[in-house]
């Protein structure tokens, strides 16, 4: 029997895959429904560009999440393969960190000076602080995991 927890879970990372793709898919249509003549017609593709290049390292989390996932359904929660799983998972939080806070934010900031809406620079702010959470939390879930996998691989050892 399944856990419903973690189907919970899976279907939030089904819905945060939808509203990344949603995302991507609004950055396409504005790149391409955008005038050449326009002053946005630049800024257009740089968040086509730069929202394709930061749903690389979502998608590598959430795969790696749904994964995860799969390890604890299997009683493989602590083991080397979840560790390694969060470790991916973190470092793929960084990368996301650095790309929205040296990519996203200069452009956020761009598009609040020509619309004048102070506001858009804390999305990205919010974005890549949320971003560098999930790669501290994942450093630390990978720690204790790690430490839970050596002590279970010791108590089976004396068993």
């Amino acid at each position: 029997m399944k856990n419903y927890s973690t189907m919970i879970l899976r279907l939030a990372i089904f819905s945060a895959v939808a509203i990344v793709l949603a995302i991507c898919g609004v950055a396409v249509w504005q790149a391409i429904t955008t005038d050449a003549t326009s002053d946005y017609y630049t800024l257009s593709y740089v968040f086509l560009l730069g929202t394709c290049l930061a749903a690389i390292p979502c998608f590598i989390a959430l795969y790696q999440s749904y994964k995860l996932l799969g390890y604890i359904d299997t009683n493989l929660a602590f083991s080397d393969l979840s560790v390694k799983a969060l470790k991916v998972i973190r470092h793929s939080a960084l990368v996301e960190f650095f790309i929205c806070a040296l990519g996203g934010l200069p452009f956020f900031y761009i598009v609040a000076e020509k619309e004048d809406a102070p506001g858009l620079i804390i999305i990205g702010m919010v974005i890549a602080g949320v971003a560098f959470i999930i790669s501290v939390f994942a450093s630390v879930l990978s720690r204790l995991f790690q430490e839970a996998a050596a002590m279970k691989s010791e108590n089976d050892l004396t068993i």
